[in-house]
């Protein structure tokens, strides 16, 4: 399972929530015994933008190329899929340089 790490919201009721929900969320999978990985905003954004501090519009606009989506995708669908897609990256990298024995 792959999920962002904690960022600092700007509303500290949301911080609260979103806190309360990734808790949720990480427990459940270690309950069915999946491993969890956590990206940070920026390494998400650098995996599918290119560029640590793209904003979200970026984000959204390349997570809809890179899966060849055509409707519009809203903030929370991109940020998902950005997840997604950060984790599917990094899982093929790491297995490519297993397989080389580390040498790249």
């Amino acid at each position: 399972m792959a999920i962002e790490d904690v960022f600092m919201a700007k509303n500290p009721s949301t911080a609260l929530k979103l806190g309360q929900a990734r808790g949720a969320a990480i427990c459940a999978a270690v309950v069915q015994q999946l491993p969890v990985a956590e990206y940070s905003p920026r390494e998400i954004k650098q995996a599918i933008v290119g560029k640590g501090n793209a904003d979200k519009s970026q984000v959204q606009h390349m997570t809809r190329i890179l899966l060849n989506i055509r409707e519009e995708l809203q903030e929370d669908q991109a940020d998902a899929l950005g997840v997604a897609l950060c984790h599917a990256h990094v899982f093929a990298f790491n297995r490519r340089l297993r397989q080389s024995g580390g040498a790249f």
